[in-house]
């Protein structure tokens, strides 16, 4: 729960950015002590500027960007910006919703930390972003096909690379998920189980 002073300076927040971008604010909302402000997708750099240059926010760290994927929704992707005010000690995240064809702003001229997050967002989602200076994927191989985020993602099918000693080179196999050597354990730690450990049986002796 937040305490007073930080839910009023929420909601000044809010009610600063709707009077003041009427145009790129789309709705406003307080929930578990944070504030989401949904924005439309072509003023993301409007309202991220806004807030990193205007005197009452200073939010001049971005934290990370991120997605959520809806498949099932015309707006496919929900574009999830997070900022923090040092100044206040107040984070606020900036959303916006994206069509699976549509191209979001790049905020890599306001915030030099977005070139590598816009370029996990295209890897792992697939939302591109104008005006980026090097769209590249990051996290993922060359030639690597689709994004592992998006929730239609196929969990089997696809390859595993490693590298071969004896052929000297990259190869690529089909995934493999062995469960000889793992160890489920089901039990809660509240209920006591009794391990036998290395050395125990000196004890008992």
């Amino acid at each position: 729960m937040l305490d007073a002073p930080n839910l009023d300076a929420l909601q000044e927040l809010a009610a600063t950015l709707e009077a003041r971008l009427p145009d790129a604010v789309v709705g406003a909302d307080i929930a578990f002590g944070e504030l989401t402000v949904t924005v439309a997708v072509d003023k993301i750099p409007e309202v991220i500027k806004f807030l990193r240059d205007d005197s009452g926010c200073q939010f001049t760290t971005l934290v990370d960007i991120t997605a959520v994927d809806w498949p099932g929704r015309d707006r496919r992707f929900d574009l999830v910006y997070h900022l923090l005010s040092m100044r206040q000690n107040i984070r606020v995240r900036i959303k916006a919703e994206v069509r699976e064809d549509e191209i979001a702003p790049s905020i890599h001229a306001l915030h030099a930390a977005a070139e590598w997050f816009e370029r996990e967002v295209y890897d792992m989602f697939g939302i591109l972003f104008s005006g980026h200076p090097d769209l590249r994927r990051l996290l993922t191989d060359y030639g690597f096909r689709g994004h592992p985020l998006r929730k239609d993602f196929p969990t089997t099918g696809y390859v595993e690379v490693r590298y071969d000693e004896e052929q000297k080179r990259v190869v690529y196999e089909p995934v493999t998920l062995v469960q000889d050597y793992r160890q489920f354990d089901f039990m809660s730690p509240w209920e006591g189980a009794e391990y036998i450990l290395p050395g125990d049986e000196k004890k008992e002796g």
